[in-house]
């Protein structure tokens, strides 16, 4: 099929077939599922309890969650009512597939991130071609045998191989195609290429790309439960998680509990191991670069890595302007910052373009769900880290430097679909067409009266638009563009008698330079 071919908007089975399969699908994974987290820990180097609870569970209840809540997203419905004089028209509104989604796997959580972006494409019908991750191949084809053996038709889900020259090739159509949408996670750099590569194209993408997020720990907080949460967060699946907080920013006057109550959990660290043995050295790196500026090893000491193993450590005091408190790492890390309040905090915090998910501690919750929002990121969790984004039924997405689009949840399965309006109208109960006479011009004035003059009155009536006295506004040449200067001095708004007489000119926003 060609790029386009409304074919391709027609789903692999209707819904009903599509929810069946959802439930097979997640009676074999559940099956298979110390079969899979031991593919996941031979690969990726996690324990296997971390391989269940962090990448087959969350996989589960998305499944669970999409068999209680997809019939209501994607089922057709009737538009709400419209105005009066559309009566005789009836909109129905349906979700179609997008066609073919590329889904460009990652490592970190091989099952869970796969698997639910996966789960999602197929509910909302569309065929679905995956590039595993060179560093996870195994268990991600065979979650993928598993998808199929639930009962998928031949050519609704295939896979290319395990390499990033594989991953070129599925964009360019050497493989499946033409692709109607690319899902993909992994590095901000990796995620610019795919970006220019679909904009030409008008290709839409889904992009989850790095996070380097904070945590806020108040004045007011459980500095305990601070320094668990965050600490927990940090050493999870070896400090590889994109959602996890890479700086504490925590208030000088709760400071010196949270570090008392952060160092014996440093302290106590084992060492976890890496995706690899560049990745752990880059890690300690920036940690022994922020002590020599001025911080502290909380725990001590700061031992090496040796190979891909290396002891998790939190670095006290660290300066603002180091590497580490930037987050340019994916490993067991934490820089601690003592700030000046939520003012302080956030001026640190902005420092960084790469935000997913961040963590606020605090005892006045209702205060910090009316702060998030300035934030900047997508997910905002209080008094916890990580641990509340594995809801099935919320999303996971970036912004700016972290990517667009959304995972999970029902903006995740949405997004997988397109909207189709199909309207139909009364041959009877219809607006007129074509000229109307002067007694319908007049009804349909009175109508539009009736219908809209309702509501609060206007504090000020602007009255007429009139040109700046003294002002001739130049010829203009439909072939070049007007300056943007001139629109300015283009129209005034003429005060009402009643007020004053003088002319203001209408206000125009300057331009700002990014």
């Amino acid at each position: 099929m060609r790029i386009g071919d409304s074919r391709r908007s027609v789903a692999w089975a209707d819904l009903g077939e599509r929810l069946r399969w959802v439930g097979a699908f997640r009676a074999l994974v559940t099956r298979h599922a110390d079969e899979l987290a031991a593919l996941v820990s031979n690969e990726t180097h996690k324990p296997e309890w971390q391989a269940l609870t962090g990448d087959v569970m969350p996989l589960l209840a998305a499944c669970a969650w999409h068999e209680r809540h997809a019939a209501g997203l994607l089922g057709p419905r009737r538009a709400s009512r419209g105005p009066l004089w559309l009566l005789g028209n009836r909109t129905r509104i349906e979700r179609v597939p997008l066609g073919r989604v590329a889904i460009i796997a990652t490592w970190n959580y091989p099952i869970q991130l796969l698997g639910v972006q996966m789960l999602q494409a197929l509910t909302a019908g569309n065929r679905v071609v995956v590039k595993p991750s060179e560093h996870a191949p195994r268990s991600q084809l065979r979650l993928l045998e598993l998808a199929v053996a639930a009962g998928l038709p031949d050519g609704v889900l295939a896979a290319v191989p395990a390499t990033r020259e594989a991953g070129a090739a599925l964009l360019e159509g050497r493989y499946a195609g033409p692709i109607d949408h690319v899902v993909f996670t992994g590095s901000t750099q990796v995620g610019r290429e795919i970006a220019r590569w679909a904009a030409p194209r008008l290709v839409p993408t889904t992009l989850e790309l790095s996070g380097r997020d904070s945590a806020i720990v108040l004045a007011d907080a459980d500095a305990t439960l601070a320094a668990r949460s965050v600490w927990n967060a940090v050493v999870m699946n070896a400090g590889q998680t994109c959602m996890a907080p890479r700086r504490a920013l925590v208030d000088r006057t709760i400071y010196r509990r949270f570090v008392a109550a952060l160092a014996p959990l440093a302290a106590g660290a084992r060492p976890l191991r890496l995706i690899s043995e560049g990745a752990a050295h880059h890690t300690w790196e920036l940690a022994a670069a922020a002590v020599t500026a001025g911080g502290h090893s909380l725990s001590g000491v700061l031992e090496p890595p040796r190979g891909a193993w290396m002891v998790p450590v939190a670095v006290g005091e660290c300066p603002v302007e180091c590497t580490l408190t930037d987050g340019e790492h994916f490993g067991p890390a934490l820089a601690v910052v003592p700030v000046d309040g939520w003012d302080g905090a956030i001026a640190v915090h902005q420092r960084c373009d790469q935000r997913l998910s961040t963590s606020v501690f605090t005892r006045d919750v209702r205060e910090a769900r009316r702060l998030a929002a300035q934030l900047g990121s997508v997910y905002v969790t209080i008094n916890d880290a990580v641990v509340p984004a594995m809801h099935p039924g919320t999303g996971v997405g970036g912004v700016g430097a972290s990517g667009w689009g959304v995972s999970r949840g029902p903006d995740g399965l949405l997004a997988m679909t397109r909207p189709l309006y199909v309207a139909s109208t009364s041959r009877r109960l219809r607006l007129p067409v074509g000229e109307v006479s002067g007694a319908a011009l007049r009804g349909l004035r009175r109508m539009v009266r009736v219908l809209y003059a309702r509501g609060p009155r206007p504090r000020l009536d602007p009255g007429p638009v009139t040109s700046t006295p003294g002002y001739e506004p130049a010829p203009v040449d439909a072939r070049r563009p007007v300056p943007a200067e001139s629109l300015g001095a283009a129209s005034t708004i003429a005060t009402p008698s009643h007020q004053s007489t003088e002319h203001r000119p209408m206000p125009v926003a300057e331009s700002r330079s990014s």
